[in-house]
């Protein structure tokens, strides 16, 4: 575990050395990610599961190695249980249009947080439009906190599925899943977790937190973009229709009927993002080797001396401060728009996001139109975030 397996961290950014404060956003990719992809590209670049040939072979053993990498992060019962899409948005969508709607018509509800992400609110919209059901949101307090007192009142006869996020992606909050699922399930409600956040810095146990769908998205957990998981529970995985018809996807095909592959062929139709599955593999396989108990507190510890940095500065609010968080730090800073601040501070070399971080609702919920965040890998470091720190009295005095 270490900074100098990341070389994108090396570059400069106005002829300052870059500090990588948008993690949340994307993480950086360690070289072993690298080298995986473009091994893959120059070794054994073939179509899998459908060739004799060698390479064919070798990229087939490549890309369902990164399956059964992705289980054992995920402590899945078995790597079938594993669908590989293109990120957490498409495993929602899937689980949305294929699960969810063989199941719910006028008048049912869905149940989504407050602080959902928007690839776990509009997909539930667009399901909602498509069969007269009704979303309904389970609301936070002024800290970021889930109201979970709520869910047994917001739970009805007619609520067929929950989706709620691991951890939020601008306030940080890390939500008590098995709680949730414990309470959604007590009424046989099935329940969808949002990790696109958590799996890069949080232990993830599916079989423990019993829920029914989990999506993960790559580029989140140090892999590349455009690929992910998606796990589901195999009963509900062999009852679902497929998401996408195509090759692979079949086992026979006739102008009369077509049968379908086995879980998880079934949900992977035509050729799938190869490099990008053998590269999350990688990145499973780094997380799995420094240990993401490691991981996790490396990251808290930089969340916990950046927010105790942060809280001196003039005018600076902090917005979520929730007691149990990723490292993630929304904020802003008075008299500065946030937008304003990120130009500043990239010209220091400093990048972060600023904007409504696709959680428009949450942000609405604290009465800013935007907010700029800060959030942290164990790469980054404590003069890291003393620097940052300096940066953000040169830009307030600015406008002072």
């Amino acid at each position: 575990m270490n900074r100098n397996d990341f070389p994108c961290l090396d570059v400069k950014v106005h002829n300052k050395p870059l500090v990588y404060f948008d993690n949340a956003a994307t993480a950086q990719r360690p070289q072993s990610v690298i080298d995986a992809v473009a091994n893959y590209y120059t070794k054994t670049n073939a179509n899998v599961h459908r060739g004799v040939h060698t390479l064919s072979g070798e990229a087939t053993d490549q890309f369902e190695a990164a399956r059964e990498s992705m289980a054992k992060l995920l402590n899945s019962p078995s790597e079938k249980n594993i669908i590989f899409t293109r990120g957490c948005t498409e495993g929602v969508n899937l689980v949305a249009q294929t699960f969810v709607r063989s199941r719910i018509s006028h008048g049912d509800e869905i149940i989504v947080s407050e602080m959902e992400h928007h690839s776990n609110i509009v997909p539930w919209q667009l399901l909602c439009e498509q069969t007269g059901a009704q979303l309904k949101v389970l609301p936070f307090n002024d800290d970021g906190e889930l109201q979970i007192e709520l869910l047994n009142d917001l739970i009805t006869n007619k609520t067929k599925f929950l989706s709620v996020v691991h951890a939020s992606n601008s306030l940080g909050t890390i939500n008590p899943i098995k709680q949730i699922v414990k309470m959604a399930h007590a009424k046989n409600v099935p329940v969808l977790v949002d990790g696109a956040q958590a799996a890069a810095h949080l232990t993830i146990d599916v079989q423990d937190l019993d829920c029914d769908f989990y999506t993960t998205s790559g580029h989140k957990m140090y892999g590349p973009t455009g690929i992910g998981t998606l796990y589901g529970k195999m009963e509900h995985l062999e009852a679902m229709p497929p998401y996408h018809g195509g090759g692979e996807m079949i086992s026979h095909v006739t102008f009369e009927k077509t049968v379908y592959s086995p879980v998880p062929a079934k949900f992977e139709a035509g050729t799938p993002n190869i490099a990008g599955a053998i590269g999350l593999g990688a990145a499973a396989d780094y997380i799995l080797k420094h240990g993401i108990e490691n991981i996790n507190k490396a990251d808290t510890e930089l969340l916990d001396y950046a927010t105790k940095k942060m809280l001196q500065v003039d005018g600076l609010r902090i917005i979520g401060t929730a007691s149990h968080k990723v490292s993630v730090v929304s904020f802003t800073l008075k008299g500065v728009h946030p937008h304003d601040l990120g130009t500043i501070l990239d010209h220091y070399g400093i990048a972060i996001r600023t904007g409504h971080h696709c959680t428009m609702p949450a942000i609405k919920h604290f009465n800013v139109p935007a907010t700029a965040r800060a959030s942290f890998a164990f790469y980054n470091s404590k003069d890291e975030i003393d620097y940052f720190i300096e940066c953000l009295e040169k830009a307030r005095e600015m406008f002072v």
